[in-house]
């Protein structure tokens, strides 16, 4: 089996579009994964801001198959594999990479709090060993604000040992720069692919040799934030940062699921894709209205997006 090339630049936790009757809907996911892709960021299908945690391994395994039938390049997706089920994982990593997909997000088991890192080597080696696929990347998906277990610098110190070729980087969720910048410092000459959590990081991600981002407002704000990628060393790649910045700052004044939700309803003309999962609330008319009329101030906008 030929090797899959290795996944840089921006990609997003796609959102998962759900019918009245809070069954996934193929139809509009494979149809916004196609616009992401042609906006040049990749597919995190299953992470956070895809209410992954809301879906079953069935329903996760069934809508890769979708993407893949679809014709969709496998080789620009990272889908979330890790559960807190061992033989979850299992199934999920091998499914990707049956498929093709060019690395997978992996949380630690998150269920148990303060578990050592020896229990977390054990779980993530398990999976590995138990897919046995030479062409598996693991990217650790570190999110201690949700998930409370944190990747810390030892685990991936010997993870990397033992798996050199499955171990390719991580997703840093913590909001912390100066957390990211200790794994870019310690490992990023390796060949560590490190991907800032947000894009307010992207810009000194990448000054300081990181791969890019994985974020929820690539969603949303996709082509400006991959030309961001593309452009990062222009001059006004820091003016670029800085709009960035004023767009996601809108966003995070909101409940983030609902509001990207609301977002593609409105600017791509499909109400349908309001509808969340529970435990999570659709947005009120009211705060749909109050998003909506924040970007339009911006002059935000989604190409492209409602001529799918």
């Amino acid at each position: 089996m030929t090797d899959i090339p290795r996944i840089k630049g921006v990609l997003s936790p796609v959102v998962t579009p759900f019918k009245a009757d809070l069954a996934p809907d193929p139809e509009r996911f494979v149809r916004q994964c196609r616009w992401l892709l042609s906006q040049n960021v990749g597919l995190a299908v299953f992470g956070t801001n895809s209410e992954a945690n809301s879906l079953s391994v069935e329903e996760k395994i069934d809508l890769l198959d979708r993407l893949a039938g679809a014709g969709l390049d496998s080789a620009r997706m990272m889908p979330g594999t890790g559960c807190c089920a061992l033989p979850d994982s299992v199934r999920l990593t091998a499914h990707a990479m049956k498929l093709g997909c060019g690395g997978v997000l992996m949380l630690p088991p998150f269920y148990y709090k303060g578990v050592s890192d020896d229990g977390l080597f054990r779980s993530f080696a398990e999976v590995i060993e138990r897919v046995g696929d030479t062409r598996l990347r693991v990217y650790l998906y570190h999110i201690p604000p949700v998930a409370q277990v944190p990747i810390t610098l030892g685990l991936v110190e010997r993870l990397l040992a033992a798996y050199p070729a499955q171990i390719a980087g991580m997703k840093d969720s913590g909001g912390d720069w100066s957390n990211t910048k200790s794994f870019l410092d310690a490992f990023a000459k390796a060949g560590f692919d490190v991907f800032a959590g947000s894009e307010s990081f992207l810009l000194q991600n990448m000054r300081h040799g990181g791969a890019g981002c994985i974020s929820a407002t690539a969603n949303v704000h996709s082509g400006p934030i991959a030309h961001l990628y593309d452009t990062w060393r222009a001059a006004d790649a820091d003016a670029q940062q800085a709009r960035l910045d004023v767009i996601r700052g809108v966003f995070q004044k909101f409940p983030m699921i609902p509001a990207l939700k609301v977002a593609i309803a409105h600017y791509g003309a499909d109400p349908g894709w309001t509808t969340v999962r529970p435990p999570l609330v659709a947005f009120t008319p009211g705060q749909a209205h109050a998003l909506v009329a924040e970007l339009d101030q911006q002059r935000f906008a989604m190409p492209g997006l409602a001529a799918r």
